[in-house]
């Protein structure tokens, strides 16, 4: 792909969000796309959020599971970006209209006290440089196509990579913990949705380890020349299945000790 295919694929993916109407897969547009396309495309739809007045309040892992590296056919997580208008607050509401197809997910979000990055970076590097973990959820939509209508055709790591990892939104829970008292791998959630339980899930399920997920990311930024920023929330990747969230649904995360997250999306 060219830069100007970049940066129009970005200004699709923009309107896209701003309309509520889906574009067609980029995979399908652009077949050669690869990796780096991927982050250019991020890239420049950030560049355009930032002109905007945007400001970026941290960054969101996925893919961390198994088996979702599997259905996608790819062995290391994906990232996307976190902007100021992307915070919900706990046991608020999502307005109507608000995404396209809105799911969740259930995160442990680190919240740093200092700046992280470089090549080397480690699980002991993250956790000093952490002031606090929380319980969080994760608001996903795309502003892609989940498949191609004709030929049936789903979306590839490529597509979800350009569109922001499929970001949409955070949720904190209200609850913050030093990073050292909770054994992250066995924390967890019962996540509910309209008062039925829909998944389960520990925290061992991203990359055996949260924090290991976090350095990933660090040491992914370094090859970018960029830092993970004292202030800024990291989403440290779902142990749970999406949860497809319709207007009307309320949603519950019960992380134990931990902490409870909720969310509505409205009618």
């Amino acid at each position: 792909m060219t830069p100007d295919d970049h940066a129009r694929a970005a200004a699709d993916l923009l309107e896209a969000e701003r309309t509520g109407e889906q574009i067609g897969l980029l995979s399908l547009r652009h077949p050669e796309i690869g990796m780096d396309d991927a982050y250019a495309i991020q890239n420049a739809i950030y560049a355009q959020k930032l002109a905007e007045g945007r400001k970026v309040i941290g960054w969101k892992i996925g893919l961390t599971s198994r088996a979702m590296q599997s259905a996608l056919r790819i062995d290391i997580p994906d990232s996307g970006i976190l902007f100021d208008d992307m915070a919900f607050q706990n046991g608020g509401t999502v307005p109507g209209g608000r995404f396209i197809q809105p799911r969740i997910e259930a995160e442990i979000a680190f919240i740093m006290k200092a700046a992280i990055g470089g090549p080397n970076v480690t699980r002991d590097d993250v956790l000093a440089a952490t002031g606090h973990v929380a319980p969080s959820i994760e608001i996903l939509d795309t502003r892609i196509q989940r498949a191609d209508p004709e030929t049936g055709k789903v979306r590839t790591v490529h597509d979800t990579i350009s569109d922001n990892a499929s970001n949409a939104g955070v949720v904190l829970g209200n609850k913050r913990h030093p990073a050292d008292v909770f054994d992250l791998r066995w924390v967890g959630a019962l996540v509910f949705r309209n008062g039925d339980i829909e998944e389960t899930g520990l925290g061992a399920g991203v990359l055996n380890d949260p924090a290991e997920s976090v350095a990933w990311l660090a040491r992914r930024m370094a090859g970018y020349g960029q830092n993970i920023e004292p202030g800024n929330i990291v989403l440290s990747g779902s142990f749970i299945r999406p949860i497809e969230c319709p207007a009307g649904t309320e949603i519950h995360a019960d992380f134990g000790q931990f902490g409870t997250v909720d969310i509505k999306f409205a009618e």
